[in-house]
């Protein structure tokens, strides 16, 4: 099985929400553990998380599990920066990343499977996950792919660069879709508070 590195994504600054959404409480434990703890379920071992402004919180709600911690320096910066941070940590030998939400926390172990064992059957294309018609998230890049992060300025222009190397992979999950932006987010994924 190739080996797959997860970078989940926890830098964000929470704007619309208003307070630290990676730190609301969901089913007893704060949102960012969600989805750490599916990635572990998955059978994902190099977990790179990228923290930013609220790092140091994050951190402590997490130090338990086995993840890697790094963090995005410049504020300001976008979910490409934090990749880009995030990358620096992922082992040499990895052939592929799994990039992924901290704001998705409904993601399913399963889906987290097919998406690793579609890289497997297809190692050079990005795979997207579809859920009743909408792309979602976590994304998986291969390697030389994620890599194009320090020539472009989004993920999404790796994604639009060429379309033959992308592939969308329907699965039953609406985690996939279900962004925790607002506090109408949250209230709508049962939030506690």
């Amino acid at each position: 099985m190739p080996r797959i590195a997860a970078l989940l994504l926890a830098a964000g600054r929470s704007e619309r929400m208003g307070r630290c959404k990676q730190l609301l409480p969901l089913a007893g434990k704060p949102l960012v553990r969600h989805g750490l703890e599916t990635l572990l379920a998955a059978g994902v071992e190099d977990i790179i998380v990228v923290l930013g402004a609220r790092g140091r919180e994050i951190a402590r709600a997490i130090d338990d599990l086995s993840v890697t911690m790094v963090e995005n320096s410049d504020p300001a910066s976008d979910m490409a920066g934090s990749v880009r941070a995030g990358l620096a940590a992922v082992a040499g030998d990895a052939q592929a990343v799994l990039v992924c939400l901290g704001d998705h926390p409904l993601v399913k172990a399963a889906t987290v499977q097919a998406l690793t064992g579609s890289h497997a059957a297809y190692p050079d294309k990005i795979i997207i996950p579809l859920c009743n018609g909408r792309k979602g998230h976590p994304t998986l890049f291969p390697r030389a792919a994620i890599a194009e992060i320090h020539t472009v300025p989004t993920l999404r222009d790796i994604v639009n660069r060429d379309g033959e190397r992308v592939m969308l992979l329907p699965l039953a999950d609406p985690g996939v879709t279900a962004d925790i932006d607002t506090p109408e987010d949250y209230r709508r994924i049962g939030g506690e508070g």
